[in-house]
């Protein structure tokens, strides 16, 4: 009788300590750390539920870029997650996410918008040279706060990350006189439009390009004869050839003449 009633006061504390991580986040349970995964829930992932991180391949050294992690699938009714990064820095972008010893996770459960549900996080990358990794799982619950196999959890696939130095078109420098100039675009970051000024001091061709961080060219903004003076032209970042870009870092370039020069921007989705 007294081996039961402990049996039963050992299984309820599980159910207990389960359920406040459900409801307030956990950390440990990615596959940097040995691959538990949501244990608490089921012992083993199921591929009823799918966890992805979307986001770009590439960052700069030291820059800080948005990411968003993702699940759908299992019940779909709320989810919690763990995410962990072996050498850059993980941080909250809202009140969704908390940092605890490092990792990210939930600050309670939440709920799914349609099929899917998603949290978005910075990165901050390292100030060196080096292929980082992204390790995720999730968890899709019926939230009816009780743990058990009704729930459903996955591994993300890891997100490998390289880690550049800046590209080496990008020049930072204007070459002719201030009264050349191009401006910080605004909104900065923006989703999904954002306006680039600048001003020309001589009539002539005008080029205003904007390039990923790999140094390739994914719009073209202005490309013809301008009179001298000043001019604002909006990127959106839904339309045209910027219409399947990630979140990330990109580049305006602004040449004439004359004149060269290049700023940074960051879309976030």
């Amino acid at each position: 009788m007294k081996i039961n009633l402990l049996l039963a006061i050992a299984f309820l504390s599980i159910i207990i300590y389960a359920n406040i991580d459900e409801m307030h986040g956990i950390v440990g349970l990615t596959k940097k750390d040995g691959g538990v995964g949501c244990v608490c829930h089921d012992l083993s992932p199921t591929d009823s539920a799918i966890v992805w991180i979307e986001g770009p391949d590439s960052v700069f050294i030291n820059s800080t870029v948005q990411f968003k992690l993702l699940m759908t699938g299992g019940p779909a009714v709320a989810g919690g997650f763990n995410i962990a990064s072996y050498f850059g820095e993980l941080d909250s972008v809202d009140t969704l996410t908390q940092v605890i010893s490092g990792e990210l996770t939930h600050t309670s459960p939440n709920p799914f918008q349609d099929d899917t549900v998603a949290w978005n996080f910075f990165y901050t990358a390292p100030d060196s040279l080096l292929i980082d990794t992204i390790y995720s799982v999730a968890n899709s619950v019926n939230w009816d706060s009780i743990p058990s196999n009704l729930d459903q959890w996955n591994f993300g696939e890891n997100f490998v990350l390289h880690v550049i130095d800046n590209p080496v078109y990008v020049q930072t420098e204007n070459h002719q006189p201030e009264d050349f100039v191009l401006y910080q675009n605004y909104p900065n970051p923006f989703n999904p439009t954002t306006n680039i000024r600048f001003r020309i001091t001589e009539g002539g061709f005008v080029s205003l390009k904007v390039y990923n961080v790999l140094g390739n060219e994914v719009a073209t903004l202005v490309d013809a004869q301008k009179s001298a003076g000043e001019y604002n032209v909006e990127f959106d970042s839904h339309s045209g050839v910027g219409r399947n870009l990630t979140s990330g870092v990109y580049f305006y370039t602004l040449s004439t003449n004359n004149f060269f020069s290049t700023k940074k921007m960051i879309l976030l989705r």
